[in-house]
């Protein structure tokens, strides 16, 4: 199952919308015992997010980002960006209406689809509904 940053930042902040269930959804994917799957985005997007001033928080300093990515490489298993990952990104690209920041969004799919991984945890479920039957969306349930 590939995890996206929505459920890490959430996680990460008990003073965030969802936390107690973004740290439910990590907790029972984590004893599910499937394999779970980040990428170097997802990387980059924690660290941008949480090093900035949220609604609900100050942000991180840098020294405690890095040790959460630290934590997030270790702790789960990174889908390398490569050709086969461009390749297929591209392909999404001519398949699926999208431009500007939904390229990201996309390249996330693109990453899952050359790994072969169809899971994909989310908060963002809205934004990843346009790749239909490519994935399958996983929201965290707050029961």
């Amino acid at each position: 199952m590939f995890i996206d940053t929505s459920v890490f930042v959430p996680a990460r902040n008990a003073r965030a919308p969802d936390s107690a269930v973004a740290r439910a959804a990590l907790s029972r994917a984590q004893e599910s015992g499937e394999t779970l799957r980040i990428n170097r985005q997802v990387l980059r997007e924690y660290l941008s997010t949480m090093t900035r001033p949220q609604t609900w928080s100050d942000p991180l300093t840098m020294t405690q980002a890095l040790n959460d990515l630290a934590w997030l490489s270790a702790a789960f298993e990174i889908l390398e960006d490569g050709a086969h990952v461009t390749d297929t990104l591209v392909s999404l690209c001519r398949e699926v209406p999208l431009a500007g920041k939904q390229v990201h969004d996309a390249n996330i799919v693109a990453t899952m689809l050359a790994h072969g991984e169809r899971r994909l945890l989310t908060f963002n479920a809205s934004d990843f509904r346009c790749y239909g039957e490519r994935v399958e969306l996983i929201v965290p349930d707050p029961t």
